[in-house]
């Protein structure tokens, strides 16, 4: 299954790059993102907010998303939604544009998106279902964020789109699953600038404690979100 294929590979490659980041080649780089990130601090407080609206975030344990359910969007808010009139959940995931559309990727292409700054894309899903009954492997955390906050999350996401001068973006290729579609994305994807990088921007747009700086893996940035959780733990997923 090309999935299966992308989502291993993906994972293997990940696997490879944290190695080769630990080589004496790389400690350049891991000097730079030493640098690039804050001082450490306390562990991150719940944010004292009038707490109205749930958002999710979605990790297979190297990637991860933003998910709203459907509800929350206004019609026209984000036009790309429209492409999805059944979804119950819009997922929002960023990533490096040739490789997270490739069918097949090769090691070449995970190279240059780890360590060459590369256009991305944004990968918009519209969920049937709740996220935790379509992936019930995946680490689920739940959060909650005011009015306010929502806007500012949702100027984000509609933010992410690259529509040039369109009204709404056209989709680049088919995504990942049968009710998900690629779009040209703002911003370019490198080892500094990840996935978990982005979804951290758009948690902070959402006025929650979350740094972006040095969040590059999909643990750095849950190590920051299971704190904040009602209870401060992992959100069970669904049977």
């Amino acid at each position: 299954m090309a999935v299966a294929r992308r989502f291993s590979f993906y994972l293997v490659a990940a696997l490879f790059l944290s190695c080769l980041l630990l080589t004496p080649l790389s400690l350049g780089y891991a000097t730079l993102a030493r640098a690039a990130e804050p001082a450490a601090s306390a562990s991150p407080q719940t944010p004292q907010i009038d707490a109205d609206y749930t958002i999710q975030v979605t990790s297979n344990g190297w990637h991860s998303e933003i998910v709203l359910s459907a509800d929350l969007l206004p019609a026209g808010r984000i036009p790309e939604t429209e492409d999805f009139p059944e979804a119950r959940y819009y997922a929002f995931g960023w990533g490096d544009a040739a490789y997270y559309q490739a069918e097949d990727p090769g090691i070449g292409t995970a190279l240059r998106a780890a360590f060459t700054p590369t256009p991305a894309v944004l990968h918009l899903a519209g969920l049937p279902l709740a996220p935790a009954e379509l992936h019930p492997a995946a680490e689920i955390i739940t959060l909650q964020v005011d009015r306010a906050g929502l806007t500012d999350l949702l100027d984000f996401l509609d933010g992410g789109f690259d529509r040039g001068a369109l009204a709404k973006a056209e989709s680049t290729a088919d995504g990942l699953y049968p009710y998900s579609l690629f779009y040209r994305a703002t911003g370019e994807f490198h080892i500094f600038n990840t996935c978990n990088s982005w979804t951290a921007r758009g948690l902070a747009a959402a006025g929650l404690p979350v740094r972006h700086e040095g969040t590059l893996s999909a643990e750095d940035l849950l190590t920051q979100l299971r704190p904040l959780t009602e209870n401060g733990a992992k959100q069970p997923s669904l049977p």
